[in-house]
């Protein structure tokens, strides 16, 4: 399950900043994850639950913001909105995407204190 190496890395992030900045707790962690990411929020939010007992984060709540799949069809020249990485394009039905957006996964904000 990749995504329980995706949340040791999140947990070692979050030591690393404290370590930083001073803090002794995270009490919330939000996360950007792509619609056109591999990642499952569901076995993420899973994953911090587990890992996140005896740490810093350990009564953290992880919040999921998801971003829209965007893509440039190279056909028509759209910008258009994609819910899976190979969708064909909305408007003229193209195959030539190229994604612009939606396939990230990043730390956006922490509460901490």
């Amino acid at each position: 399950m990749h995504e329980m190496s995706l949340t040791e890395g999140i947990l070692r992030v979050l030591e690393e900043q404290a370590a930083v900045h001073g803090f002794a707790r995270v009490k919330t962690v939000w996360l950007e994850i792509g619609e056109l990411s591999p990642v499952d929020p569901e076995a993420l939010q899973f994953c911090f639950e587990a890992i996140r007992i005896g740490t810093l984060a350990e009564e953290a709540k992880m919040e999921i913001v998801r971003v829209p799949g965007q893509a440039l069809c190279i056909d028509c020249g759209k910008q258009v909105h994609l819910v899976h990485r190979f969708a064909s394009c909305p408007d003229c039905g193209g195959e030539k995407l190229q994604v612009s957006g939606g396939d990230e996964m990043r730390i956006k904000e922490l509460e901490v204190e």
